[in-house]
């Protein structure tokens, strides 16, 4: 399930992106501290193109799936997502919350938000990642470097249609 976040969130989320698998697989992967993260929120809740979500897996908090670049008259958007890798491994659940995450924010996207476009960008030997999008029928719609940590990386584009996905 998919909500909105709650104050009492934050420090979770924060905990879960500065887990070193998921700052590995992030654009920006230095350990982000409490006042980065408290600016940050600050910014994106006032942002009206921007949309955050917990995603609840059973009834337990268990990732944030980010939606950016949302404008109406583009009926587009980009979308991230991380998740509390060490929480669903212990139980034993990290595979089956990635699928479902990425099913109901797919279905957020075409729903709620109205969208007609889903883009994103996924680091290039982020096998795992790439595979699962390829899953839900996403397409490799191009490649270019970009500087991540003082390091060309080689970084894919994503997107599915609407029409794409049904």
């Amino acid at each position: 399930m998919l909500r909105r976040v709650q104050n009492r969130d934050l420090p979770e989320m924060l905990r879960w992106r500065n887990h070193p698998r998921v700052r590995a697989a992030s654009f920006s992967t230095h350990e982000i501290p409490a006042a980065e993260h408290a600016q940050w929120w600050a910014d994106t809740s006032a942002d009206p193109g921007k949309q955050v979500l917990i995603y609840d897996h059973g009834e337990r908090p268990a990732g944030v799936v980010s939606y950016t670049g949302l404008h109406p008259e583009s009926r587009s958007g980009y979308w991230g997502y991380y998740l509390d890798l060490d929480g669903l491994e212990q139980a034993g659940a990290l595979l089956e919350a990635w699928v479902e995450l990425e099913r109901e924010a797919i279905d957020h996207a075409f729903g709620p938000l109205g969208l007609t476009a889903l883009r994103g960008e996924v680091l290039a030997d982020n096998e795992p990642v790439r595979r699962l999008h390829q899953r839900f029928g996403f397409s490799e719609v191009g490649a270019y470097q970009r500087c991540v940590d003082g390091m060309e990386r080689e970084v894919i584009a994503i997107q599915l249609t609407k029409e794409g996905q049904e």
